[in-house]
């Protein structure tokens, strides 16, 4: 058992990580905890039934000391420069846009302040945030965007300077701008126990996923892009117009104790997609989406110029919970970059249509390299483990010269796939394959790792395709379908409620 740890501290909020034993975002049992300040004085207490927990109304530059039957920990919140009211700056859940208003707010903030929005429903355009604030929305606070695109601003392909900040889908392009835009904003935290509501169910931005209108894509929720020290913690982020939270060419981001909810059948409402980032650590989050649940990406290879890809390294998921959503924990299609040294743990893959996906197709180049998933448990999920080296994206994506299975030369876009292991993975209820694993001839995929790998089949599923390539054949229960890959090791089935059988 280890002990608590703090995820994440802002000026007036908290997030710690309570890992019990056996606890992957749920815990095996209640935990009651109390808070008390630095000189042993009760300031509050509870129970918690999931393994982040979230702490607000604390007092900043306070010393606190957090009691659990499995340990304590103590911690120190962060100082504010001071605390702005944005209702003081006419915000208001009677004005029909708030824009305006919330950036004179924000202006006001002091290097190291706070900006806080109290209970209350308040519309608003996109928000432009700067450095060194903390953006806090109190419990039944809601920030949510306008239904109306006019006058809505967009980001640029790129900024004066050449750098990238419109972007989709791994290339530079105009965009919207997202309802909270934060460029070069170094030192930012967003928390709370409020709502920021991306207003994707109003308007028509989920009646065309693929177009651009008005010159430009549809936007995020939250973009967070050139800046490092970031955190989120403590809100839930919904309805999203597409990508919900979009950290891109970041580093040192924390995201600890959020929900993060949008329709299923909103398009392309991924959850959490760093892209190009370093150094991320993604703790008790949860997830309910339209699409992936988190997607690592790591730009598109495009015709021409190519410097806007840049890799995503070392980014930790673990104690999250992911429902429904395409894929679990996704690295592609847009790995140009490279996508290297992940790690999930301890997390819970509930009804989504893969768990582990890797996905990616010629063209691309790149690398998707050492990754590590361990201690899952899924339930329903059709095909846990997916490695794809011939997803059918983009326009050309059914073009021979991609879905060939006729080796082709190697060059700077042929991608590559190495380095797996799954270890201490359970998935109930599987319909489609265990493991399906499709790679290129000319790049077979290597290296990969099973260790304690148990499965058990859902009696009821149909056949299906396991992986979204051409030529595939529809499977039911299948145990491992290995192609073009190099694979080390085995599963075992369950027979519920039985004990283990070999495969």
């Amino acid at each position: 058992m280890s002990t608590p740890r703090v995820l994440c501290l802002t000026s007036r909020t908290a997030a710690i990580l309570l890992p019990a034993d056996g606890a992957y975002f749920a815990l095996a049992a209640p935990l009651a905890w109390t808070l008390e300040d630095a000189g042993g004085g009760l300031v509050m207490s509870g129970t918690t039934d999931i393994v982040a927990l979230f702490l607000d109304d604390l007092t900043p530059d306070s010393r606190y000391i957090l009691r659990t039957p499995i340990g304590e920990v103590e911690f120190l919140t962060r100082p504010c420069a001071g605390l702005i009211d944005a209702r003081d700056f006419g915000v208001s859940p009677e004005h029909p846009n708030n824009a305006a208003m919330l950036a004179q707010a924000i202006a006001a903030v002091p290097t190291g302040g706070t900006l806080r929005i109290t209970a209350g429903r308040y519309l608003s355009g996109p928000v432009f945030l700067k450095p060194e604030m903390t953006l806090l929305l109190d419990s039944g606070a809601e920030l949510a965007a306008i239904s109306d695109r006019a006058d809505w601003p967009q980001l640029p392909a790129h900024d004066e300077t050449g750098r990238v900040i419109g972007t989709w889908e791994g290339l530079p392009e105009r965009s919207f701008a997202a309802l909270l835009t934060a460029i070069d904003c170094h030192g930012l935290a967003l928390t709370g126990c409020g709502i920021i509501d991306g207003g994707g169910d109003r308007g028509d931005w989920w009646d065309w996923p693929k177009e651009t209108r008005e010159g430009a894509r549809r936007p995020r929720t939250v973009q967070i892009a050139h800046s490092s020290g970031v955190s989120l913690s403590g809100l839930n982020i919904r309805n999203s117009p597409s990508w919900t939270v979009h950290p891109y060419r970041c580093r040192d981001v924390t995201v600890a104790c959020i929900r993060i909810d949008n329709p299923p059948d909103s398009p392309n409402t991924d959850g959490l997609n760093p892209e190009s980032c370093t150094d991320v650590a993604i703790t008790g989050v949860d997830f309910s989406v339209g699409d992936d649940c988190i997607a690592i990406k790591a730009g598109k290879r495009g015709p021409g110029d190519n410097t806007h890809l840049a890799p995503s390294r070392n980014i930790a998921i673990t104690h999250c919970r992911m429902q429904r959503g395409h894929g679990a924990v996704v690295l592609g299609s847009e790995m140009s970059g490279d996508i290297r040294d992940i790690t999930v743990a301890h997390c819970t893959f509930d009804s989504t249509d893969r768990g582990l996906r890797l996905k990616t197709r010629r063209g691309r180049g790149g690398m998707i390299a050492d990754v590590r998933c361990h201690d899952i448990v899924m339930t329903d999920v059709p095909t846990p483990f997916a490695a794809n080296a011939f997803y059918h994206c983009d326009p050309d994506g059914h073009a021979p010269w991609v879905q060939s299975r006729a080796p082709r030369p190697v060059d700077a876009t042929t991608p590559e796939i190495k380095g797996i292991e799954l270890r201490d993975v359970t998935a109930h209820r599987v319909s489609l394959a265990a493991i399906a694993l499709l790679g290129l001839p000319e790049a077979p995929i290597t290296d990969v790792s099973i260790r304690n790998f148990a499965v058990s089949f859902d009696p009821a599923a149909q056949p299906g395709l396991p992986l979204m390539a051409d030529g595939m054949e529809p499977v039911r229960h299948a145990d491992l379908i290995a192609i073009n890959a190099e694979v080390d090791g085995q599963a075992t089935r369950i027979a519920e409620p039985e004990a283990d059988v070999p495969c």
